[in-house]
């Protein structure tokens, strides 16, 4: 392996495009039958930022969270993260093409706010528990993503809060599975990542994969 193997000339869009290629080309015929054709491109986006096929093997949709993002997303529905990292990787002019209205200072994250803190300590909980618990009315009907923080979710289900659909892809080893397994059973449209598998950068892929034509 060398440079001279290095394909030097082709644009971001390309290169992209190529990867999705080389995914349709390599995916098992039992992995890509277990998904609709809108979720597939929510599996091929997740396996593209991981370059992970056994992805697929993890990833479950709950009701219709594909449906009811884009219909939440058109409506300029008010976006929670449980991380800055989610509020600095999400596209804002991929949201706009849904709402004119959606700003980067729109995507609500308050993690790290004094607020936040000063109830954390108070309550001997974590920040992500302590922040679902101070803006639950804007989570409430909202579109709650989660990529980090596993009580960031149980929480909002322990509150028996009602988002238009949720993202949930915590990542860890404590209290993971737990609160991905909380959504059993709520009726809640969801995607979610079963297991300890999830991080922020997964989270941001599923939305924008549904964001895309």
């Amino acid at each position: 392996m060398n440079e001279h193997q290095i394909i030097w000339d082709l644009p971001g869009s390309e290169i992209e495009a190529e990867s999705f290629r080389r995914i349709e080309a390599e995916v098992s015929p039992e992995q890509r039958a277990r998904f609709t054709g809108a979720e597939w491109r929510v599996a091929r986006r997740l396996i593209h930022t991981t370059a992970d096929f056994s992805i697929c093997e993890v990833l479950e949709f709950g009701g219709d969270p594909i449906g009811e993002l884009r219909s939440a997303l058109s409506r300029g529905t008010a976006i929670y993260s449980d991380s800055n990292m989610i509020k600095a990787g999400l596209s804002v002019p991929k949201l706009q093409k849904f709402h004119p209205g959606y700003r980067r200072e729109s995507i609500l994250c308050e993690i790290a706010s004094p607020e936040v803190a000063a109830l954390a300590a108070q309550e001997n909980i974590t920040r992500a528990l302590a922040a679902v618990r101070l803006y639950r009315d804007q989570i409430e009907n909202g579109i709650f993503l989660c990529g980090n923080a596993p009580l960031a979710l149980a929480g909002i289900l322990r509150m028996k809060l009602r988002p238009a659909v949720v993202i949930a892809m915590p990542v860890g080893f404590v209290n993971v599975v737990e609160s991905k397994m909380m959504l059993d059973g709520t009726g809640l449209p969801f995607i979610r990542l079963n297991g300890r598998r999830g991080g922020s950068p997964l989270a941001v892929a599923a939305v924008h994969s549904v964001m895309e034509e």
